[in-house]
């Protein structure tokens, strides 16, 4: 990647942060963050907090859908069950929530799935520092909503297409010989944020390099459909409910391209980050930190519970968002939208996943949705090798897998709680996961980025002709 092509990246639009806490024991004014219910307060602790090395945490959250984990831990009293005591801080925009770990205001936070091995890389010329994680937070969740001019430049909702890429390329291709490089602007949420390569992946499966013929700016997610707006992007890639918020009936700007489960079926999206300091000076507070976490995506994870999760989101304290916007991607009646007044509700469970996991999503026994798999922190670092990100795949891949990733520990905590989990830490991805049909083997991910004709590293001319 030339640096003029990582500055044009590197150009967000700039938020600061909205300092609101949650407190898990104590009460707070109603016109700040909800007073906790008193079904939470009744929680009798199964772990004495005395008993932890810092039983106070501060836990950062992103105002989108995926903060409904944290929330659901807070109303419903599982950190209180695990000995803990959580301030919970609104972050303003996913560079916050991993800043906030590393520069040690936040003791754990979600983070974007790249930014832990990408942080353990320096990757773009960052400083170096250890990330971990042990669980995920969800798989789907989030979607690529692209504005009115592409839908009048004739492009639809990926399902229409039926599988044919090359339909989708050329309607692509048409709209862009006709659209300025101002015009083809498009956003994600972090520069490691799976987002950023699901964008640059669907681009280059059509045969046009996005290096080239794409700008991608960050922008933090609740300022997304205002910029849209404005017209300072044509697309964005978020997760819920910010894409459904654009849709026709709503914001009425834009329509949803595709899920980003229709680019990666079963991807990994938000992990939950500490340092690795924490970890090691903090064990048996950790250990309760993710108990509480695990058990607050199996509360998410069920169906009966799921119209109950939207509502709770939609507070002022987390997400702020009509019930309306929060629902679709949580409950699953998910609509695409378009300007033509024609419905277009997909109807799924998997447009979210916290725990549980279809066969259709994942056949291998004892997988869920909060397990890590370290072969998807290698398809991460082969994203960030293919876009130059880094200069070279990590000879030492599997060690920074282990280390960041820390599969390991995940285990031990779910055998406590009596949860099942795979053997192994590496799977392969079959190829109909992905958009393009490849799959992924991490035993081999060096022939796995050559395979690919678009990436940073080679030079090439493409054209529209």
């Amino acid at each position: 990647m030339t640096n003029y092509h990582r500055r044009l990246f590197l150009q967000g639009i700039g938020a600061t942060v909205g300092a609101i806490t949650l407190n898990s024991c104590t009460k707070t004014q109603s016109n700040q963050p909800s007073n906790i219910p008193d079904t939470a307060l009744a929680v009798e602790p199964i772990i004495k907090p005395e008993t932890l090395e810092k039983p106070n945490l501060t836990v950062g959250f992103v105002p989108v859908n995926d903060c409904a984990p944290f929330a659901i831990a807070w109303e419903k009293g599982f950190f209180r069950k695990y000995g803990l005591n959580v301030t919970l801080s609104r972050e303003a925009s996913w560079a916050n929530s991993r800043d906030g770990i590393i520069f040690g205001r936040l003791d754990a936070s979600p983070v974007v799935s790249g930014s832990i091995t990408n942080a353990r890389l320096g990757a773009e010329g960052a400083r170096k520092f250890p990330l971990c994680a042990a669980m995920t937070i969800h798989r789907h969740g989030n979607a690529l909503t692209m504005n009115r001019k592409l839908w009048e430049g004739g492009i639809r909702p990926w399902f229409t297409y039926n599988g044919n890429l090359d339909a989708f390329g050329q309607d692509l291709r048409n709209f862009w010989q006709k659209a300025p490089l101002n015009e083809r602007v498009w956003a994600v949420v972090l520069s490691s944020a799976i987002y950023e390569y699901f964008v640059r992946y669907l681009v280059a499966s059509v045969g046009l390099n996005p290096i080239d013929e794409l700008r991608v700016i960050i922008t933090p997610p609740p300022q997304m459909v205002s910029n849209m707006r404005i017209g300072a992007m044509q697309a964005y890639m978020v997760a819920e409910p910010w894409n459904t918020r654009a849709i026709s009936g709503n914001e009425g700007i834009g329509f949803t391209f595709a899920q980003g489960r229709e680019i990666w079926r079963g991807h990994p999206d938000r992990l939950l980050a500490v340092q690795e300091s924490f970890i090691e000076q903090n064990p048996k507070t950790y250990r309760s930190l993710v108990k509480a976490m695990i058990e607050a995506c199996q509360y998410c994870s069920k169906q009966e519970n799921r119209e109950e999760v939207a509502q709770i989101i939609s507070q002022r304290s987390f997400t702020g968002a009509k019930s309306k916007y929060t629902e679709a991607g949580i409950i699953g009646n998910f609509n695409y939208g378009g300007f033509d007044d024609q419905p277009r509700i997909k109807k799924s469970l998997e447009t979210t996943l916290f725990f549980d996991l279809p066969p259709e999503v994942s056949n291998i026994e004892n997988d869920h949705s909060t397990f890590l798999w370290q072969s998807d922190s290698f398809w991460l670092m082969t994203q960030a090798t293919r876009w130059g990100q880094i200069p070279e795949f990590p000879r030492n891949a599997e060690e920074i897998a282990k280390k960041a990733w820390r599969t390991d520990l995940y285990r031990e905590i779910a055998t406590e709680m009596g949860i099942n989990c795979p053997q192994d830490d590496y799977k392969i991805v079959d190829g109909k996961a992905f958009i393009d049909g490849k799959s992924f083997d991490a035993s081999n991910p060096i022939n796995y980025i050559n395979s690919f004709d678009i990436r940073a590293n080679r030079p090439q001319i493409y054209s529209f002709t």
